[in-house]
């Protein structure tokens, strides 16, 4: 599981950072971080079984060996041990292999990339809608969503922002924060990425004289 641990300080400088790139547009900007999107925890076990079932196939040509060593450890020999022995090394091996899967390295190498992809875009599209963030006055609010384990990122932007910008305006700033999480420099990345989302907000969506904050400037920590 990857560590999503932020300081008071790192929290308020992106609060911070919001307000200011919302200081001369009228859309909104949320942030969200979660740790990871989707608990995968179907494709660890299948991995985890594969690796016992390869152990096994192993072993198999280790047979006569491993009865030996066997009928060494015990007087009263029977076939029954090398069954033991077998069935509960394999159990053992699958369960050493799942722990494993569940580093999040192993797993970002074990899951099919348009699995994490796709999965990171539904949690992100519900967050979108149970944040409200799709609910502005103007439907201008755009989410910034971070998933660590998958080191992926969704921009989301609502209807009236999306009929102006295409969506290919936020890709550098995407890659940017990206780079971000691969080299450690996550807060310093979202901060550049978040003015740079005001900036182009800013082009099509000058604030209005009656413009309210509709939208929290606080990042939103997901548990799941």
């Amino acid at each position: 599981m990857p560590k999503l641990k932020f300081s008071k300080e790192n929290l308020e400088q992106i609060n911070k950072t919001v307000q200011q790139a919302e200081s001369k547009t009228s859309g909104e900007i949320a942030t969200a971080f979660i740790k990871e999107s989707y608990d995968y925890a179907i494709y660890e076990l299948i991995f985890a079984v594969i690796c016992g079932f390869l152990y096994f196939v192993i072993m198999m040509f280790f047979v006569y060996e491993v009865e030996t060593f066997i009928k060494q450890m015990f007087w009263d020999y029977s076939n029954n041990y090398l069954l033991l022995f077998y069935g509960f090394s394999t159990f053992l091996i699958i369960s050493i292999f799942y722990f494993i899967a569940n580093i999040s390295m192993i797993d970002r190498i074990i899951v099919p990339k348009k699995v994490m992809k796709q999965k990171v875009k539904e949690r992100a599209v519900r967050h979108f809608m149970e944040s409200g963030v799709y609910n502005t006055r103007d439907r201008t609010g755009i989410l910034i969503f971070i998933s660590f384990l998958e080191r992926r990122i969704e921009l989301i932007a609502d209807k009236g922002i999306n009929e102006k910008i295409p969506q290919e305006k936020w890709n550098s700033i995407v890659e940017n924060i990206i780079q971000g999480i691969k080299s450690d420099e996550v807060i310093e990345k979202l901060k550049e990425s978040i003015l740079e989302c005001g900036k182009i907000l800013e082009k099509h969506f000058p604030i209005k004289p009656d413009d309210t904050n509709e939208l929290s400037d606080d990042v939103t920590i997901l548990e799941k």
